[in-house]
């Protein structure tokens, strides 16, 4: 079907009515493409799609279905979690003395979808001096479409699955003007403040958690290998893909967005637990410059001071630069008291370090075991519910 002429002499209800119109034609040509797909490869003599199992993260992912689903429970209240709920009193015409008795709640939840155009008058002036003052816009206004249709477009996209041309089709009936080249802007365009929030969240972590869990595995970015670092614990979950997956890397992610590198306390402690030379340890220690903005000028110091072009083992350079990143770790007031939980993986391996539970528990059944005493140790400790590291909280397993 067409959209009427007029859109914008339309109701709300009758937009509503359009839009749920829409919906339902898109679902049916959903299906019809389906099923001229299926019959083309029935044609052609080809197998159906491929049966891919879903990962295991998709499967970790899906809730559970709540124990006992057989036995009928009794229907208790329901809590709207995410929604202001707004009261209307409903008032009703009674005979003279009658008693009132409160009131009988019924609950519904609605959503309103329309469209809403908006023009700023911005005052302008011309100083004494001779300066054009105007009037700022107001916090949140990045552009031409507002936050709420950002959030909706970005919502349809990545959750939603919506593709481009759909979105513009929906946006159209619904009575936005846009095209299909805003929308690409909308979904790629702009998108500082969420990695500007994601920076916030993991540095706030950082900052106060007792315990984190890293993990990282192989992803593809840009037509590229790569791999993506979990970090995060039951309050907070960070996300960041690189192209390695070394030490070094590690500890740049654990900066959360500083660039500096730092000679301190903490740095040359690690520089000698990792067993680098005295004399580059004291070279680092005595200098006068401690803060180096980037990597750049990092580099540049450790070529001044002829570290550099050393060719030892352990090189003196990764082992340094290291420690630097440890230093602005410490230095940004990160992971002060925090254990890093890890499956053992090398590039983990920093500050105060321990293992997940399940691969703790791996290690345990590796022990061989020769006399009753000795088994029924192991299996007492198999089946701790926590393990309490020394000087630190108790870690959940």
């Amino acid at each position: 079907m067409s959209p009427p002429a007029d859109l914008d002499g339309l109701s709300a209800a009758a937009l509503k009515a359009l839009v749920v119109q829409l919906l339902g034609e898109i679902s049916a040509l959903r299906q019809v493409v389906t099923e001229q797909r299926a019959e083309i490869a029935r044609l052609k003599g080809l197998k159906g799609p491929p049966s891919i199992k879903p990962s295991g993260m998709e499967q970790a992912s899906e809730p559970k279905p709540p124990a006992g689903r057989g036995k009928r429970r009794r229907r208790g209240s329901k809590r709207i979690a995410r929604v202001v709920v707004e009261d209307r009193v409903l008032s009703i015409a009674v005979p003279a003395g009658s008693r009132f008795k409160g009131y009988e709640s019924f609950l519904i939840q609605d959503l309103v979808l329309r469209p809403v155009a908006i023009r700023f008058r911005r005052e302008r002036w011309v100083t004494p001096d001779g300066r054009r003052v105007v009037a700022p816009l107001p916090a949140g206004i990045d552009g031409h479409f507002g936050p709420e249709l950002r959030r909706f477009v970005l919502a349809q996209y990545h959750q939603g699955q919506v593709t481009v041309p759909r979105l513009v089709a929906l946006l159209e009936a619904i009575g936005i003007e846009v095209s299909k080249r805003q929308v690409v802007r909308l979904l790629i365009g702009r998108q500082g403040r969420f990695l500007d929030e994601a920076r916030e969240v993991l540095r706030a972590g950082l900052e106060t958690a007792a315990w984190v869990t890293v993990d990282d595995t192989g992803a593809r970015h840009k037509a590229a290998n790569g791999y993506c670092t979990q970090i995060g614990n039951d309050h907070f979950t960070w996300f960041g893909t690189t192209g390695s997956k070394s030490r070094l890397n590690f500890l740049e992610l654990l900066r959360a967005g500083h660039a500096d590198y730092v000679i301190n306390t903490e740095a040359l402690a690690y520089m000698r637990g990792r067993s680098l030379a005295g004399w580059v340890i004291r070279l680092l220690a005595e200098h006068d410059d401690k803060r180096f903005a980037d990597r750049a000028a990092w580099l540049a110091h450790l070529r001044r001071l002829d570290i550099a072009g050393l060719d030892v083992t352990p090189d003196p350079v990764k082992i340094a630069t290291e420690g630097a990143l440890w230093g602005s770790i410490n230095a940004h007031g990160f992971l002060k008291d925090t254990v890093i939980l890890s499956d053992d993986a090398g590039q983990f391996d920093v500050a105060r370090h321990a293992l997940c539970w399940v691969h703790a528990e791996r290690l345990v059944h590796k022990l061989d075991t020769f006399t009753d005493l000795h088994y029924a140790a192991q299996q007492q400790v198999a089946l701790l519910d926590l393990v309490v590291l020394p000087g630190s909280q108790s870690l959940p397993l």
